[in-house]
């Protein structure tokens, strides 16, 4: 736990969290500024022009656009509801709660997005703090939110935010060696003893589905980060690469897990499982360690990434000679060694097509 309160630290103080809190912080201060100077009524209500300004800062420009559109949108919404009351029946003691519950009920329609949650807060308002003034009230709250919006846009434009491109090739990067990681603990596992004793890489296993899902949550907010943003108008930060390179290790993710899976029924003889004859366990522990050192070595194109490409895949050809022998002398086709080799190769190929 203190490890991951330590992340959450770090994470609140990356460089990229600084700018955001340093541009809200500006966005604020100029909001501030220029609220009090807006015509007629509105300039008696200043306070929502900084309020503004902050719900309108994210981190990426789209983001930014949308939230602060979607904020004006449910203000707008809410102070219709409640000038409909005013002009109607008027606020009393049972139409106010009425009136919330309504403004509830429409925010949960999903038309107004992150700004949903001020259909009845508007609503509230506008019937309580407006009160005799409510034409000026709403027509302040919504002028100097609406000032707000456009300062924090403005100033997320022009200081525009960082593309997280950087960051999800990072985590694509992590992954494969994580995936590398996870292929070398089996093969050592497979070699130390028959049947292994390490029981680690069974449940990593299930963490790559989780890695995976991560990794591709990240990718989608690059891809995000670069709509409209300037710095990404030349073409800099491309994901294109990045999209193929996480398509091909979520594809050998797959066959990992299966290789794990595969080989934990055969080995605790688990519903379904089929025995392993122990003869292949140096041949698959070899090959598993081949294979993981191609992983490592994907996007390489030195004589050494070449190199463990050929030795793994010898390793691989060894291993399926041990299955094809292993199959004549039990007289038994069927087991986990045909898989395992099957997923092995076709790890090979995708890294073959990578390259």
């Amino acid at each position: 736990m203190s490890g991951e309160r330590f992340e959450s630290l770090r994470n609140a103080f990356r460089s990229a969290r600084l700018l955001l809190a340093a541009k809200a912080a500006l966005a604020v201060g100029l909001a501030w500024a220029i609220a009090p100077h807006m015509p007629g009524v509105t300039d008696e209500y200043p306070y929502y022009a900084p309020l503004g300004a902050l719900l309108s800062m994210y981190p990426t420009l789209m983001e930014s656009v949308k939230s602060g559109l979607q904020t004006l949108l449910g203000l707008v919404a809410g102070i219709a509801l409640a000038l409909i009351v005013v002009v109607t029946v008027g606020p009393n003691w049972w139409i106010i709660p009425l009136v919330a519950g309504v403004g509830v009920l429409l925010s949960g329609t999903g038309w107004f997005g992150v700004g949903h949650e001020y259909v009845p807060i508007a609503a509230l308002f506008v019937l309580i703090i407006g009160g005799q003034n409510s034409d000026d009230y709403s027509l302040g709250y919504v002028s100097q939110m609406a000032v707000g919006v456009a300062v924090g846009l403005t100033v997320n434009l022009l200081i525009a935010p960082g593309t997280l491109t950087g960051a999800a090739s990072a985590r694509i990067d992590a992954f494969r060696e994580q995936l590398a990681a996870h292929l070398h603990e089996i093969g050592d596992a497979v070699s130390d003893s028959w049947p292994p004793e390490r029981d680690g890489w069974v449940r990593d296993a299930g963490a790559l589905a989780d890695t995976s899902r991560q990794v591709r949550h990240a990718l989608d907010e690059a891809d995000t980060s670069r709509k409209g943003n300037p710095r990404a108008m030349r073409g800099r930060h491309d994901t294109s690469e990045a999209h193929d390179r996480l398509e091909a290790l979520e594809l050998i993710a797959v066959r990992i897990r299966d290789i794990s899976e595969v080989l934990a029924d055969a080995i605790w003889d688990r519903p379904g499982g089929l025995g392993l004859n122990p003869t292949l366990a140096e041949p698959l522990s070899a090959a598993c360690t081949r294979v993981a050192d191609c992983i490592a070595l994907d996007e390489d194109d030195s004589t050494a990434a070449h190199e463990a490409r050929e030795s793994a895949a010898r390793a691989v050809r060894v291993l399926l000679e041990s299955v094809n022998q292993a199959a004549v002398d039990s007289h038994q086709a069927m087991g986990p060694g045909v898989l395992m080799c099957m997923h092995l190769r076709r790890i090979l190929l995708l890294l073959k097509a990578r390259e």
